[in-house]
């Protein structure tokens, strides 16, 4: 068990027992019970405050402690301990968002192998990654992350290079072509020269990139931290006036202000103006928690509400990130369920994503597949067999041109369906054009939704950031009636346009789910990763991570934040008419230390009570929401 999570259960129990006691009528033990709580849950807080006195600045710790000091002076022990102690369980809500966010995130960071397979004088040998140098030969068997860059130079395979470039296809590698380490190979082996160290590969840069953006992005400080500059040098001066102007100026004496002044200064504790965002962030995060939204802190959860541009990736996050069938044309008289079979047939032999993408869509179509024979890959074009005594071909544009198999009718087809940014094979037998199968990954359901959501709620301006190829990403933009769309980016690029958006819309979000998102979900004023399909190092780089990846939480997030935002402001205004009132009334000499009490107790419940209204709402959401379903 950590240190907050018996912080808290014996800190309430402390309060609670202190409660009982006092009610009893035994003060000085209550009393004790009471600064044994305090004792307990005031370090961090108290720590907290002296950092930020010796930076010469004053935050919500600093107005923490001046609260409890008050109240103790006002002789509500109970108050000081009930206030420090929902404090403190604000704070470490917020720890625990972050680290079930973060829950062996470290582990798994790392998307680039420690170990490599080199061939050095004949002689292959597994040796560290940062051991491998520029020239060596790097082995990359089935399955296997490539351990460094570097230049295919005997063999051939498909490479998914999702991780870097975010791109939802894998792309076939052949002797000549470069290869991204961190990227993950297929099914095919092959030999590359290495064309640089571990320390310098894409990987690397892209960890290299995340740093520096968290670096150079400002932090986020909440409201009442803000307030807290002004509030509390605004009090002591005016308390140090009060104390001395008017005996000067032949008013009185200085004992007579001097204790008014001890009594402004007893007026205005703090603790309904410190308790207002805690306790409302504490809500506010348990209720996104609830709707499948984690949020690592109260700043992030506030900075949600001035999010003027959300920027999106692509591939599994607007989409699903999975290869399938979406379209079947047969031609010249052939049917769509008889070119699925021949092209399954064929397909059944391979391992390649879209011979499984061929082969998941027939059996889903109830197809019958006869296993073809003499199965031969193309590499970079296709693959024939024989199915049935005939010549079987499935591939690409290029190969059914040199194979003089593109007829008309099959090339009319085959650009309408990339036009609509399709991935598209041909499929053919015994010489002849059967018709085209397009496939593509298929967009969620609850994009165009949240998207029409997020521009009700005031986003100005929703972009797509992709590393994809400029027709896919333009299809995906047009469905989901996007603003901006930018292709074929690689993670700096996403940094750059991150910071073009900024610049030109405001702060931005940033919504994405892979290694290639990273930098970017860092640069953003506020990252959201995918909690379900994203990746570990995504997770960690973001600021809100939505468990279920259900896109329609984007708006209710800023909705809940502005909500939380405007709860803050108005439980500030509430503290603050009633300190301004008896502020007034102790320069004026007319209050007492029981009217400060009842004062002082009855605004923090009155906070408290406005804040716990965030959870109710999102209990009558979830209502809603089950009735819907």
């Amino acid at each position: 068990m950590t240190t907050g999570q018996w912080q808290m259960p014996a800190g309430a129990l402390l309060i609670a027992a202190g409660a009982i006691v006092e009610h009893t009528g035994a003060p000085l033990a209550a009393r004790v019970l009471f600064a044994a709580a305090i004792a307990l849950t005031i370090r961090m807080p108290a720590r907290g405050a002296w950092k930020s006195m010796r930076a010469k600045r004053l935050d919500i710790n600093t107005l923490m402690v001046i609260a409890v000091a008050g109240a103790m002076a006002l002789g509500d022990w109970w108050e000081a301990a009930t206030v420090i102690w929902m404090y403190d369980a604000a704070e470490w809500l917020e720890g625990y968002t972050v680290r079930r966010a973060r829950r062996a995130v470290r582990a798994a960071m790392a998307i680039v192998p420690d170990r490599a397979l080199v061939r050095r004088a004949g002689v292959e040998t597994e040796l560290a990654a940062a051991e491998v140098v520029v020239g060596d030969c790097v082995i990359v068997r089935p399955g296997e992350r490539v351990p460094v860059d570097g230049r295919v130079v005997l063999g051939a395979s498909t490479i998914d290079q999702s991780t870097i470039t975010g791109e939802s296809w894998p792309v076939e590698k052949l002797p000549g072509d470069a290869v991204l380490g961190g990227t993950v190979n297929g099914t095919g082996a092959f030999e590359m020269t290495a064309t640089a160290a571990s320390s310098s590969s894409a990987a690397a840069r892209v960890m290299a990139l995340i740093d520096d953006a968290q670096a150079r992005r400002a932090p986020t400080q909440q409201f009442v931290d803000r307030f807290a500059k002004r509030y509390t040098p605004g009090v002591f001066l005016l308390a140090l006036a009060v104390a001395v102007l008017p005996p000067l100026a032949g008013a009185g004496t200085f004992a007579v202000w001097s204790y008014r002044a001890l009594m402004l200064l007893v007026a205005a504790c703090p603790c309904a103006l410190v308790i207002s965002t805690p306790v409302a962030i504490m809500a506010a995060l348990t209720t996104a928690a609830r709707q499948g939204v984690l949020v690592k802190g109260g700043a992030h959860l506030e900075r949600a509400s001035e999010i003027t541009c959300v920027a999106f990736d692509k591939t599994g996050t607007l989409t699903h990130g999975r290869v399938a069938v979406t379209e079947i044309v047969g031609v010249d008289g052939a049917t769509m369920r008889g070119v699925l079979e021949v092209a399954a047939a064929l397909e059944s032999r391979s391992e390649h994503p879209i011979a499984r993408a061929i082969l998941t869509h027939a059996r889903a179509e109830g197809v019958a597949v006869a296993a073809g024979d003499d199965f031969r890959a193309l590499p970079g074009l296709g693959a024939e067999a024989r199915v049935a005594d005939a010549s079987v071909l499935v591939g690409s544009h290029r190969l059914f041109e040199e194979r003089k198999m593109c007829t008309p009718a099959l090339h009319a087809h085959f650009e309408t369906l990339s036009e609509r940014g399709h991935t598209t094979v041909l499929v053919g037998r015994s010489g002849e054009g059967l018709g085209v199968i397009a496939l593509g990954d298929a967009p969620k359901e609850s994009g165009a939704s949240a998207i029409a959501a997020l521009k009700r709620a005031g986003v100005a301006h929703v972009a797509l950031l992709t590393g994809d190829l400029h027709h896919s990403a333009r299809a995906v933009g047009r469905q989901f009636g996007l603003d901006d769309i930018h292709s074929e980016l690689l993670p700096a690029d996403k940094v750059a346009k991150i910071e073009a958006l900024r610049a030109k819309y405001g702060p931005v979000a940033m919504v994405g789910d892979g290694v290639n998102d990273a930098p970017a979900l860092a640069a953003a004023d506020l990252g959201i990763a995918m909690g379900t399909t994203g990746s570990h190092l995504a997770v960690e780089a973001a600021d809100v991570t939505l468990v279920g990846d259900d896109l329609e939480k984007l708006p209710s997030l800023i909705t809940l934040s502005r909500q939380t935002l405007r709860t803050i402001r108005i439980n500030v205004g509430i503290a603050l008419g009633l300190k301004v009132g008896f502020i007034a009334l102790a320069i004026g000499g007319m209050t007492s230390l029981w009217m400060a009490v009842l004062a002082d107790t009855g605004a923090t419940l009155i906070v408290t009570g406005n804040s716990l209204r965030l959870l109710r709402g999102a209990e009558r959401q979830r209502g809603r929401g089950a009735e819907k379903e």
